[in-house]
């Protein structure tokens, strides 16, 4: 099959994109790498889009670090992000996921913003930033707003990115110098999607861990992250299982989803020497 598109612009900075979006209505669609959004074209699961094109938009690429947060523009794409020394310094869970997601092609046309936009439950990024605890950085035509990584995930494929709005950027925190940062998933075969996968970021502050491949969004395992920080793997483990809620698919059943999370959380506690 080939793509139905209602049209294609290029937008020459932010504001131009907001415009087009605006005019298209609920036709607009933002196009930068187009790993996820032409293939749904392709399959007719999307027609009549109007493609608003911000791949050229200055500015909305790069990493900076200032007041102890570290910022990664929504046009940044996955290889870059894998071999940013920023990234690798303070946060080593997004170029770990790089490894994981699809094939080389897509990780050189693919944006972290795509991906997180996109917020398919099975992908890497968006449990990492749950992890991370990042805030999410959009602008639309009333302004620019934050919205807190923990309110961004509504459902499949839905985040609080409103009608006529574009993710410019996502914030998080440096790494404190004692911070544990670990992605382990379990997939059938190198770039395919995991059955099941979980993020966790240790810090003074506590453990944060999230689950990815098991819910209709990434999950921020609570119960199992206070197990963690009383160093208790048994009861984690536990409290993980019950807190996730996986569906069962050609791949694998929802119960196996739940064994493998399990199994990943104590290899990622023995790695980090099993204590809180």
């Amino acid at each position: 099959m080939k793509a139905s598109a209602g049209g294609y612009a290029r937008a020459s900075d932010l504001r131009h994109a907001l415009d087009l979006l605006g005019q298209a209505g609920d036709a607009g669609r933002v196009l930068v790498g187009g790993q996820s959004l032409i293939a749904a074209m392709n399959m007719r699961l999307s027609t009549g889009d109007m493609l608003v094109d911000i791949s050229r938009i200055s500015g909305l690429a790069g990493v900076t670090q200032q007041d102890g947060r570290l910022r990664i523009g929504a046009l940044t794409r996955h290889a870059d992000l894998g071999g940013d020394p920023l990234v690798g310094r303070h946060a080593p869970l997004l170029a770990q996921a790089v490894g994981h997601i699809a094939h080389a092609a897509i990780r050189n046309r693919g944006t972290i913003g795509g991906a997180l936009a996109h917020a398919d439950p099975a992908a890497e990024f968006p449990a990492c930033v749950l992890a991370l605890d990042a805030t999410m950085h959009l602008e639309g035509p009333d302004g620019a707003r934050d919205v807190a990584v923990g309110d961004f995930f509504i459902d499949v494929f839905e985040t609080a990115i409103a009608e006529g709005e574009i993710l410019t950027a996502i914030s998080l925190p440096v790494a404190e110098p004692a911070e544990v940062q670990i992605l382990k998933e379990v997939a059938r075969r190198s770039g395919d999607y995991a059955l099941a996968g979980l993020c966790l970021v240790r810090r003074a502050a506590g453990v944060r861990l999230s689950a990815l491949g098991v819910g209709s969004v990434p999950v921020l395992a609570q119960g199992a992250m206070a197990a963690l920080d009383a160093g208790d793997i048994d009861a984690a483990v536990t409290a993980l299982r019950a807190e996730l809620d996986p569906q069962s698919d050609t791949q694998a059943s929802g119960g196996y989803r739940k064994h493998i999370a399990g199994v990943l959380l104590r290899r990622i506690w023995d790695e980090i020497g099993g204590t809180a």
